[in-house]
Protein backbone atom coordinates (compact mmCIF):
# COMPACT_ATOMS: atom_id res chain seq x y z
CA UNK A 1 0.00 0.00 0.00
CA UNK A 2 0.98 3.55 -0.31
CA UNK A 3 -0.33 5.72 2.09
CA UNK A 4 -0.36 9.67 1.76
CA UNK A 5 -1.57 12.78 3.43
CA UNK A 6 -3.21 15.08 0.83
CA UNK A 7 -5.00 18.35 1.49
CA UNK A 8 -8.44 18.88 -0.48
CA UNK A 9 -10.00 22.27 0.14
CA UNK A 10 -8.02 23.37 3.24
CA UNK A 11 -8.50 19.80 4.95
CA UNK A 12 -6.44 17.35 5.25
CA UNK A 13 -6.91 13.62 4.70
CA UNK A 14 -5.34 9.96 3.98
CA UNK A 15 -6.13 8.38 1.52
CA UNK A 16 -4.62 5.12 -0.68
CA UNK A 17 -2.82 5.51 -3.53
CA UNK A 18 -3.41 4.10 -6.72
CA UNK A 19 -3.70 4.79 -10.83
CA UNK A 20 -3.35 8.19 -10.12
CA UNK A 21 -6.17 8.68 -7.32
CA UNK A 22 -6.19 9.21 -3.65
CA UNK A 23 -8.86 6.96 -2.27
CA UNK A 24 -10.06 8.61 1.28
CA UNK A 25 -10.19 5.80 3.50
CA UNK A 26 -12.00 7.54 5.95
CA UNK A 27 -14.70 8.43 3.61
CA UNK A 28 -14.76 4.60 2.68
CA UNK A 29 -14.78 3.30 6.34
CA UNK A 30 -15.18 5.76 9.02
CA UNK A 31 -13.46 3.72 11.42
CA UNK A 32 -10.13 4.56 10.16
CA UNK A 33 -8.55 7.58 11.78
CA UNK A 34 -8.12 10.77 9.23
CA UNK A 35 -4.39 11.15 10.23
CA UNK A 36 -1.48 8.26 9.62
CA UNK A 37 -0.44 9.69 13.38
CA UNK A 38 -3.58 8.40 14.81
CA UNK A 39 -3.89 5.11 12.38
CA UNK A 40 -0.40 3.95 13.49
CA UNK A 41 -1.33 4.27 17.05
CA UNK A 42 -3.43 1.17 16.52
CA UNK A 43 -1.24 -0.18 12.89
CA UNK A 44 -2.03 -3.53 13.34
CA UNK A 45 -6.11 -3.21 13.19
CA UNK A 46 -6.03 -0.30 10.73
CA UNK A 47 -3.00 -1.75 8.48
CA UNK A 48 -5.71 -4.80 8.17
CA UNK A 49 -8.89 -2.75 7.33
CA UNK A 50 -6.90 -0.29 4.68
CA UNK A 51 -5.75 -3.85 2.99
CA UNK A 52 -9.09 -4.91 2.76
CA UNK A 53 -9.44 -0.84 1.21
CA UNK A 54 -6.65 -1.55 -1.27
CA UNK A 55 -7.77 -5.24 -2.35
CA UNK A 56 -11.47 -3.38 -3.29
CA UNK A 57 -10.26 -0.45 -5.07
CA UNK A 58 -8.32 -2.79 -7.28
CA UNK A 59 -11.36 -4.60 -8.24
CA UNK A 60 -12.37 -1.40 -9.12
CA UNK A 61 -14.55 -0.22 -6.37
CA UNK A 62 -14.63 3.12 -4.54
CA UNK A 63 -14.11 5.26 -7.37
CA UNK A 64 -16.77 8.08 -5.93
CA UNK A 65 -14.45 8.60 -2.96
CA UNK A 66 -11.23 9.17 -5.18
CA UNK A 67 -9.24 12.50 -6.09
CA UNK A 68 -6.89 12.22 -9.18
CA UNK A 69 -3.70 13.92 -8.45
CA UNK A 70 -4.30 17.36 -10.23
CA UNK A 71 -6.94 17.91 -7.20
CA UNK A 72 -5.04 17.25 -4.26
CA UNK A 73 -1.53 19.02 -2.87
CA UNK A 74 0.31 16.48 -0.89
CA UNK A 75 1.48 16.75 2.75
CA UNK A 76 4.51 14.84 4.55
CA UNK A 77 2.79 11.21 4.63
CA UNK A 78 3.07 12.05 8.40
CA UNK A 79 3.04 15.86 8.83
CA UNK A 80 3.22 15.99 12.90
CA UNK A 81 5.77 12.91 13.78
CA UNK A 82 5.94 12.04 17.04
CA UNK A 83 9.84 12.47 16.72
CA UNK A 84 12.49 12.37 13.88
CA UNK A 85 15.96 11.02 13.88
CA UNK A 86 18.45 10.70 11.19
CA UNK A 87 21.47 8.22 10.64
CA UNK A 88 24.77 7.56 9.00
CA UNK A 89 23.96 4.08 6.98
CA UNK A 90 25.88 4.54 4.26
CA UNK A 91 29.88 4.26 4.48
CA UNK A 92 30.34 5.38 0.42
CA UNK A 93 29.35 9.26 2.00
CA UNK A 94 30.80 8.91 5.04
CA UNK A 95 34.35 8.07 3.67
CA UNK A 96 34.02 10.67 0.44
CA UNK A 97 32.96 13.54 3.22
CA UNK A 98 36.27 12.79 5.08
CA UNK A 99 39.05 12.05 2.55
CA UNK A 100 37.87 15.06 0.87
CA UNK A 101 38.35 16.93 4.22
CA UNK A 102 42.20 15.22 4.52
CA UNK A 103 41.12 12.99 7.42
CA UNK A 104 41.21 9.44 7.57
CA UNK A 105 38.09 7.11 8.06
CA UNK A 106 36.81 6.61 11.62
CA UNK A 107 36.43 3.37 12.88
CA UNK A 108 34.45 3.62 14.67
CA UNK A 109 31.48 3.98 11.69
CA UNK A 110 32.16 0.16 11.43
CA UNK A 111 31.26 -0.68 15.48
CA UNK A 112 27.86 0.68 15.88
CA UNK A 113 25.25 2.67 14.19
CA UNK A 114 24.61 6.32 14.97
CA UNK A 115 22.00 9.14 14.29
CA UNK A 116 20.74 12.29 15.88
CA UNK A 117 17.60 14.56 16.37
CA UNK A 118 16.50 16.96 14.21
CA UNK A 119 13.03 19.21 14.51
CA UNK A 120 9.76 16.69 13.91
CA UNK A 121 7.70 20.23 14.30
CA UNK A 122 9.69 21.37 10.88
CA UNK A 123 8.63 18.01 8.63
CA UNK A 124 7.22 18.74 5.07
CA UNK A 125 6.34 17.32 1.78
CA UNK A 126 6.60 18.25 -1.81
CA UNK A 127 6.52 22.35 -2.37
CA UNK A 128 8.18 25.43 -1.47
CA UNK A 129 11.13 25.45 1.30
CA UNK A 130 11.01 29.03 2.88
CA UNK A 131 14.09 29.49 3.95
CA UNK A 132 15.83 32.83 5.54
CA UNK A 133 19.17 34.54 4.64
CA UNK A 134 21.38 32.33 6.55
CA UNK A 135 20.09 29.20 5.30
CA UNK A 136 21.23 30.11 1.45
CA UNK A 137 24.91 31.16 3.18
CA UNK A 138 25.77 26.88 1.30
CA UNK A 139 22.34 25.33 0.99
CA UNK A 140 22.40 22.00 0.51
CA UNK A 141 20.13 18.89 -0.10
CA UNK A 142 20.31 15.37 1.32
CA UNK A 143 19.24 12.24 -0.57
CA UNK A 144 18.10 9.98 1.91
CA UNK A 145 15.25 7.15 2.55
CA UNK A 146 13.78 6.83 5.60
CA UNK A 147 11.14 4.14 7.83
CA UNK A 148 8.10 5.29 9.55
CA UNK A 149 7.39 3.62 12.93
CA UNK A 150 4.26 1.34 13.49
CA UNK A 151 4.55 0.26 16.86
CA UNK A 152 5.79 0.99 20.19
CA UNK A 153 8.90 -0.92 21.72
CA UNK A 154 12.15 -0.32 23.68
CA UNK A 155 15.35 -3.20 24.23
CA UNK A 156 14.41 -5.08 21.08
CA UNK A 157 17.14 -6.95 18.68
CA UNK A 158 17.67 -6.14 15.27
CA UNK A 159 16.74 -9.11 14.37
CA UNK A 160 13.44 -7.87 15.63
CA UNK A 161 13.25 -4.95 14.15
CA UNK A 162 11.90 -4.71 10.91
CA UNK A 163 8.67 -5.74 12.33
CA UNK A 164 8.46 -1.96 13.74
CA UNK A 165 8.77 -0.45 10.38
CA UNK A 166 5.21 0.70 8.82
CA UNK A 167 6.33 1.71 6.02
CA UNK A 168 9.28 3.82 3.89
CA UNK A 169 9.42 7.18 2.05
CA UNK A 170 12.22 9.57 0.80
CA UNK A 171 13.71 11.82 2.91
CA UNK A 172 15.59 15.11 2.04
CA UNK A 173 17.47 16.39 5.18
CA UNK A 174 17.83 19.72 4.09
CA UNK A 175 21.09 21.29 5.41
CA UNK A 176 22.51 25.10 5.96
CA UNK A 177 25.77 23.69 5.81
CA UNK A 178 27.37 27.65 6.92
CA UNK A 179 25.46 27.19 10.05
CA UNK A 180 26.27 23.74 10.64
CA UNK A 181 29.97 24.05 10.39
CA UNK A 182 30.27 27.00 13.13
CA UNK A 183 28.08 25.64 15.32
CA UNK A 184 29.90 21.90 15.37
CA UNK A 185 32.86 23.58 15.95
CA UNK A 186 31.55 23.95 19.59
CA UNK A 187 31.34 19.82 19.54
CA UNK A 188 27.52 19.66 19.50
CA UNK A 189 25.32 19.41 16.31
CA UNK A 190 24.28 19.86 14.07
CA UNK A 191 21.03 21.26 14.96
CA UNK A 192 20.47 25.24 13.95
CA UNK A 193 21.85 24.11 10.81
CA UNK A 194 19.06 21.52 10.08
CA UNK A 195 15.82 22.41 12.03
CA UNK A 196 14.34 24.87 9.31
CA UNK A 197 12.65 21.65 7.06
CA UNK A 198 13.15 18.04 6.26
CA UNK A 199 11.34 16.67 3.57
CA UNK A 200 9.69 13.58 3.61
CA UNK A 201 7.16 11.76 1.15
CA UNK A 202 5.20 11.42 -1.13
CA UNK A 203 3.64 8.98 0.72
CA UNK A 204 4.20 5.89 2.90
CA UNK A 205 4.86 2.78 1.13
CA UNK A 206 4.46 -0.45 2.99
CA UNK A 207 6.76 -3.29 3.50
CA UNK A 208 5.05 -5.68 1.00
CA UNK A 209 5.62 -3.35 -1.50
CA UNK A 210 9.14 -3.72 -1.09
CA UNK A 211 9.39 -7.52 -1.50
CA UNK A 212 10.75 -8.05 -4.97
CA UNK A 213 13.60 -5.30 -4.28
CA UNK A 214 14.44 -7.31 -0.93
CA UNK A 215 18.53 -8.36 -1.08
CA UNK A 216 20.54 -9.34 1.40
CA UNK A 217 22.37 -6.89 4.25
CA UNK A 218 25.74 -6.83 3.71
CA UNK A 219 27.77 -8.93 5.45
CA UNK A 220 28.16 -8.63 9.31
CA UNK A 221 24.83 -6.79 9.20
CA UNK A 222 21.68 -7.62 9.52
CA UNK A 223 17.98 -6.99 8.66
CA UNK A 224 16.44 -5.79 5.69
CA UNK A 225 17.86 -4.72 2.47
CA UNK A 226 16.59 -3.04 -0.95
CA UNK A 227 17.68 -2.87 -4.19
CA UNK A 228 16.08 0.54 -5.04
CA UNK A 229 17.95 3.21 -7.38
CA UNK A 230 18.08 6.72 -5.43
CA UNK A 231 18.54 10.15 -7.58
CA UNK A 232 18.23 13.78 -7.26
CA UNK A 233 18.04 16.50 -10.12
CA UNK A 234 18.61 19.84 -9.42
CA UNK A 235 16.84 22.54 -12.02
CA UNK A 236 16.58 19.00 -13.73
CA UNK A 237 20.03 18.42 -14.02
CA UNK A 238 20.97 14.80 -12.54
CA UNK A 239 23.28 15.78 -9.19
CA UNK A 240 23.09 12.56 -7.39
CA UNK A 241 22.32 8.57 -8.13
CA UNK A 242 22.70 6.15 -5.48
CA UNK A 243 21.02 2.63 -4.12
CA UNK A 244 19.38 1.85 -1.15
CA UNK A 245 20.94 -1.60 -0.93
CA UNK A 246 24.70 0.03 -0.17
CA UNK A 247 23.61 1.15 3.31
CA UNK A 248 26.21 -0.51 5.78
CA UNK A 249 24.21 -0.05 8.50
CA UNK A 250 20.47 -1.62 8.14
CA UNK A 251 17.67 0.54 8.88
CA UNK A 252 16.52 -2.80 11.54
CA UNK A 253 20.67 -1.93 12.92
CA UNK A 254 19.10 1.76 13.47
CA UNK A 255 16.37 0.83 14.79
CA UNK A 256 17.85 -1.28 17.01
CA UNK A 257 19.81 1.03 18.81
CA UNK A 258 17.66 4.03 18.90
CA UNK A 259 15.38 1.61 21.20
CA UNK A 260 18.32 0.70 23.92
CA UNK A 261 16.91 2.10 26.60
CA UNK A 262 13.95 4.14 25.72
CA UNK A 263 10.86 3.80 23.57
CA UNK A 264 10.35 3.96 19.94
CA UNK A 265 6.65 5.33 19.32
CA UNK A 266 3.92 4.78 16.49
CA UNK A 267 4.43 7.68 14.15
CA UNK A 268 8.58 8.55 14.80
CA UNK A 269 10.33 8.92 11.52
CA UNK A 270 14.02 7.53 10.88
CA UNK A 271 16.32 8.38 8.27
CA UNK A 272 19.03 6.38 6.71
CA UNK A 273 21.63 9.71 6.38
CA UNK A 274 23.24 10.59 3.19
CA UNK A 275 23.47 8.31 0.27
CA UNK A 276 26.60 8.46 -1.99
CA UNK A 277 26.91 11.13 -3.54
CA UNK A 278 23.61 12.30 -2.01
CA UNK A 279 24.18 16.13 -1.17
CA UNK A 280 26.74 19.02 -2.63
CA UNK A 281 28.81 19.02 0.17
CA UNK A 282 30.12 15.82 -0.69
CA UNK A 283 29.85 16.58 -4.50
CA UNK A 284 31.74 19.86 -3.88
CA UNK A 285 34.73 17.93 -1.76
CA UNK A 286 34.94 15.17 -3.91
CA UNK A 287 35.29 18.03 -7.35
CA UNK A 288 37.96 20.16 -5.37
CA UNK A 289 39.76 17.22 -4.14
CA UNK A 290 40.17 16.49 -7.92
CA UNK A 291 40.88 19.53 -9.32
CA UNK A 292 41.40 22.73 -7.72
CA UNK A 293 39.49 25.02 -10.47
CA UNK A 294 36.32 22.74 -9.72
CA UNK A 295 33.55 25.64 -9.55
CA UNK A 296 31.17 24.58 -6.02
CA UNK A 297 27.28 24.66 -6.02
CA UNK A 298 24.72 25.19 -3.28
CA UNK A 299 21.19 25.90 -4.03
CA UNK A 300 20.28 28.99 -4.36
CA UNK A 301 16.89 30.86 -4.62
CA UNK A 302 14.36 29.47 -6.62
CA UNK A 303 16.17 26.34 -7.66
CA UNK A 304 14.08 23.11 -7.82
CA UNK A 305 15.40 19.73 -6.19
CA UNK A 306 13.77 16.40 -7.48
CA UNK A 307 14.06 13.36 -6.16
CA UNK A 308 12.98 9.85 -6.56
CA UNK A 309 13.74 6.42 -5.31
CA UNK A 310 12.62 3.39 -6.91
CA UNK A 311 9.47 1.99 -5.34
CA UNK A 312 9.34 5.08 -3.53
CA UNK A 313 7.77 7.73 -6.00
CA UNK A 314 9.06 11.33 -6.31
CA UNK A 315 9.23 14.39 -4.58
CA UNK A 316 9.90 17.69 -5.34
CA UNK A 317 10.67 21.00 -3.84
CA UNK A 318 11.14 24.76 -4.81
CA UNK A 319 13.67 26.87 -2.39
CA UNK A 320 12.61 30.21 -1.58
CA UNK A 321 14.03 33.72 0.05
CA UNK A 322 11.59 34.39 2.95
CA UNK A 323 11.54 38.32 2.00
CA UNK A 324 9.78 38.97 6.16
CA UNK A 325 11.52 41.80 8.03
CA UNK A 326 12.75 39.25 9.99
CA UNK A 327 15.31 37.71 7.05
CA UNK A 328 17.51 41.13 7.81
CA UNK A 329 18.66 39.40 10.78
CA UNK A 330 21.91 37.18 11.06
CA UNK A 331 22.10 34.60 13.32
CA UNK A 332 25.98 35.55 13.80
CA UNK A 333 26.70 37.95 16.86
CA UNK A 334 29.20 40.22 16.98
CA UNK A 335 30.36 40.21 20.52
Amino acid sequence: MKIATISHKNQNHVGLVHDGKVFLTHSIDNTIPNSLREILEDWDTNKFKCQNIQDSIVQGNHTDKSLGFQEVLFQAPIPNPTSCRDGYAFRQHVAAARRNRGVEMIPEFDEYPIFYFTNHNAIQGPGDIVCMPDHFKKLDFELEAAVIIGKKGRNFTAEQADNYIAGYCIMNDMSARLLQMEEMKLNLGPAKGKDFSTVIGPWMVTPDELEEFKIPAKKGHTGNNYNLNMKCWVNGIQVSEGNMGDMDWTFAEIIERCAYGTDVLPGDVIGSGTVGTGCFLELNGTGLFHDKNYKVQWLQPGDVVDMEIDGLGRISNTMILDKSDLSILSLKKNV
